[in-house]
C-alpha cells in the first residue's frame, strides 16, 4: 500500500470511528433522537475532521500542514464567491420551491412561523409575530446579513474543523483523480458521515431514514463548488467561509414560504438539489468553455508546488 493510500484510507478509518462513536455514545448515555442535545454533539462532530487530519498529517506522516492542506489568509475573488454564492443558493432554491406542488408564497411569514409552532410557545411565536411587524424593513433582509457576517466568523470557524479534512486533506491526496471524480468521492464520503447526526434527527427530522441517502445526494452535488472554490482560491479559508455561510442562509430558503416538508423544500431539500445540479452544470460549462486557468490545471499547479516545498505526492 502506497503512502497516498494509506494516509487516505487512516484519515477515512479515524474520521468515521471517531465520529460514530460520539453519535453511539450521545445514544448510550440517554440522547433522544430530535432533542436539543444534538446541537452540542453536532458541533463537536465537526472537529472531527480536523483533529483527525492534524493528527494524520503532522503526527504520523511528519508532512507540514498550512502549504499542503491550503491554510492560506491570501485574499482572491474567489473570497467573495465564497461569501455571496450561497445566499444565491437560497435565493434560487426559495424560486424552486415555489414551482412544487403545494407550496405557496407568504410574505408576511406566517408559513414560516408555523412550522416553529412546536419550537416556540404562543407567548413567545405571539412576540416574534409583532417585533417582524415593527420591523422598519422586512426580516428577510435583516437575516441577509446577519447571515453574511455569521458566514465568515463563527460559522466559518466550526466549518474549518470539517473542511480541513474533506477540502484540505482529500482534496490534495484525491487530486490524482482529476476534479469530478475526485469531487464525487469526497461528496459520498462526506455524506455517509453525517448518517448518524441524520439518523439523530439533523436535517431531516421528518424522514431520518431516507434523509441519510438524501443527504448524501446533497453532499455530492455540493462538493463540486466547495472544492471549486477552494482550489481555485487556494485556500481552505475560503472554502470554509462557503460551508460556514452555507450553513447560516437554510432560513432564507424558507421563512417566505409554506408547505412542503424536509424532503421537498429548503436547500437540503429537492429544491435544493435541483439548485445544486444546476449549478454544477453552470460550474462544468464555465471550467470548460470559459475560464482561462481550468480546475485540473490548477490542481497539478498545487501539487507541483507541494513538491518544491518538500511534500512528495507518491512513495
Amino acid at each position: 500500500m502506497n503512502r497516498r493510500l494509506k494516509k487516505i484510507s487512516l484519515y477515512i478509518v479515524l474520521t468515521f470511528g471517531i465520529s460514530y462513536a460520539m453519535a453511539a455514545a450521545f445514544v448510550l448515555a440517554g440522547g433522544k433522537p430530535g432533542s436539543m442535545g444534538i446541537i452540542p454533539l453536532a458541533l463537536a462532530y465537526m472537529f472531527v475532521p480536523m483533529i483527525v487530519t492534524i493528527l494524520v498529517q503532522k503526527t504520523i506522516f511528519k508532512h507540514p500542514l498550512s502549504g499542503p492542506l491550503g491554510i492560506s489568509f491570501t485574499f482572491n475573488p474567489w473570497f467573495f464567491v465564497a461569501w455571496f454564492l450561497p445566499p444565491l443558493i437560497a435565493v434560487a432554491t426559495l424560486g424552486v420551491s415555489l414551482l412544487l406542488p403545494g407550496i405557496s408564497y407568504t410574505p408576511d411569514m406566517s408559513g414560516f412561523m408555523q412550522s416553529l409552532e412546536g419550537m416556540l410557545t404562543p407567548e413567545q411565536a405571539e412576540a416574534s409575530r409583532k417585533m417582524i411587524a415593527d420591523l422598519p424593513v422586512h426580516y428577510f433582509w435583516l437575516m441577509l446579513v446577519q447571515t453574511l457576517i455569521a458566514g465568515t466568523t463563527i460559522n466559518a470557524v466550526l466549518a474549518f474543523g470539517e473542511e480541513l479534512g474533506w477540502r484540505g486533506l482529500l482534496v490534495r491526496e484525491l487530486g490524482f483523480m482529476g476534479f469530478w471524480k475526485s469531487s464525487a468521492l469526497i461528496g459520498i464520503i462526506w455524506g455517509l458521515w453525517h448518517a448518524p447526526l441524520i439518523l439523530l434527527g439533523l436535517n431531516y427530522p421528518q424522514h431520518p431514514e431516507l434523509g441519510v441517502s438524501v443527504m448524501t445526494v446533497f453532499t455530492l452535488l455540493l462538493a463540486p463548488l466547495i472544492g471549486y472554490i477552494r482550489i481555485k482560491a487556494r485556500s481552505v479559508i475560503a472554502a470554509s467561509i462557503f460551508h460556514g455561510t452555507l450553513n447560516a442562509v437554510p432560513g432564507l430558503a424558507l421563512m417566505l414560504i409554506s408547505g412542503g416538508d424536509d424532503l421537498t423544500v429548503g436547500i437540503t431539500g429537492l429544491a435544493g438539489l435541483i439548485v445544486l445540479a444546476a449549478a454544477n452544470l453552470l460550474l462544468f460549462i464555465f471550467d470548460h468553455f470559459i475560464t482561462r486557468e481550468p480546475v485540473n490545471a490548477v490542481l497539478k499547479n498545487i501539487a507541483a508546488d507541494e513538491i518544491e516545498n518538500g511534500v512528495k505526492t507518491t512513495v
